[in-house]
């Protein structure tokens, strides 16, 4: 973990997190699973050349009964090369390519909001670490006063300037502050476990962030950015892309399929020494005449897909722009809350000094005290509350946006190239090829072969 000598920052924590992050290695691996899509498309249009042989004896009797009776036996060898290429198929193999080229563009735009997800929920953790913290400080600070409290009213008590009923008062507020602590570790535990889940590691010194980020300054802007820059709207358009190519491949099934096909081979006969061998060179068509409505279904269900992820693409875009309006809202809320609640830590701490200064001179009973203390831990509770909420939602704008990544953030992580994998395999290389091993090569540094 590398920190500051001030402590941890939340730069420092977003770059664990995304070094660490298994949900980031899921998607790319479903990235290169996607690339291969490419590959294995593109070899559809290649020409399939394969190998078969055997070995076939063939033993038996035959003859007359009771007269002759002859055994036999044969033993032959074979072995045959064949290839087949699909020269037409009304399209569906060229769309195909088109289609897992889609689908590698939409899975891209996945990868990037997993990014984001994660990276956000980092940020939430350690800015719960931070109010967690802040609220045990502060909890821990007004159980010291409580006592000092109970010890002053103990002993104006002894001297018979107040009851035992204002030390009831300040002993019930002080075992209420003891649990309000103990919520307190508690609510800090669980803020730490969350954040080893998103980062990856328990929270070192956490610093408070100085500097909200930078976002636009207006939600027009805002959502102008987003709808053309979020990636699950790019993920969406590329579903919508690829529903139209499947309609286009459910078409193209009606259309004849014409290849060629060749195959030359050897035949040896072990009994009579004696071999065949020769080849063959056909060219074939075929083609559906009636398949019971299938073709047609599968054409029509294609349309709905399409029409559905139309749909889904109208949704998304109004979903993030309602994100980016909700983001804008939660700032300016949190930071009028700010503003409003530092007035009142103010004013509450002078009145809380005021009656604490009375109380000595008996112009002020103990339940006063106790109630102005409170007042005060209340303003600082609901400061540092909205403290972190305007942190959370200025980062909530940069991830409605589409922001939130590593490149924009300006995280100390290693790079990564979506299209290294997808230039290496596109192509579709065999494992003998060079190409093919200077591919091994590259998984096995990466430890994925």
């Amino acid at each position: 973990m590398a920190t500051t000598a001030l402590g941890e920052t939340l730069a420092e924590t977003l770059s664990d997190a995304y070094v660490n992050s298994g949900a980031i290695e899921q998607n790319r691996a479903l990235l290169r699973a996607a690339d291969e899509g490419v590959a294995q498309a593109l070899a559809a249009m290649r020409p399939a050349l394969k190998w078969s042989g055997g070995i076939n004896r063939n033993y038996g009797v035959s003859g007359v009964p009771d007269v002759a009776i002859e055994r036999t036996s044969t033993l032959t060898s074979s072995i045959e090369l064949s290839v087949q290429l699909v020269l037409y198929a009304g399209g569906q193999l060229r769309l195909g390519v088109d289609l897992a080229k889609e689908s590698v563009l939409a899975t891209r735009a996945t990868l990037l909001s997993a990014e984001q997800t994660l990276l956000l929920n980092a940020t939430f953790s350690f800015l719960a670490i931070r109010e967690a913290t802040e609220s045990l400080n502060l909890r821990q600070n007004n159980v010291r006063v409580i006592r000092q409290e109970v010890r002053a009213a103990r002993d104006r008590f002894e001297v018979g300037e107040v009851t035992r009923t204002d030390v009831a008062l300040a002993e019930a507020r002080l075992a209420a502050a003891v649990a309000a602590l103990a919520a307190a570790e508690g609510a800090l535990i669980t803020a730490g476990e969350q954040f080893h889940r998103f980062v990856g590691r328990d929270p070192g010194q956490l610093v408070q962030p100085t500097r909200l980020p930078k976002i636009p300054g207006s939600v027009a802007e805002a959502k102008s950015q987003a709808v053309r820059r979020h990636p699950e709207i790019i993920s969406a358009q590329h579903q919508v892309a690829a529903s139209e190519l499947r309609i286009l491949i459910a078409k193209g099934a009606m259309k004849p399929t014409v290849s060629v096909t060749g195959s030359y081979g050897l035949t040896e006969s072990f009994n009579n020494r004696s071999f065949n061998q020769g080849g063959s060179v056909s060219l074939g068509a075929s083609g559906p005449i009636y398949q019971g409505g299938e073709l047609s279904s599968l054409v029509r269900q294609a349309m709905a897909n399409r029409d559905a992820s139309r749909a889904q693409l109208h949704v998304v875009y109004l979903t993030i722009e309602q994100n980016v309006g909700q983001a804008y809202s939660d700032l300016r809320v949190a930071q009028a809350n700010k503003t409003s609640f530092q007035e009142q830590v103010r004013a509450a701490r002078v009145a809380f000094q005021g009656v604490r200064e009375e109380a000595a001179l008996g112009a002020r009973t103990t339940l006063d005290v106790l109630d102005a203390e409170q007042e005060l831990l209340d303003a600082r509770a609901s400061l540092i509350s909205a403290e972190i909420s305007e942190f959370q939602a200025a980062y909530s704008v940069l991830s409605a946006i589409g922001l939130m990544t590593p490149e924009a953030l300006q995280l100390a992580v290693p790079q990564f190239d979506p299209s290294q994998y997808y230039n290496m395999v596109r192509n579709a290389p065999v494992s003998q090829s060079k190409q093919g091993k200077e591919l091994d090569r590259v998984l096995r540094a990466l430890g994925k072969d």
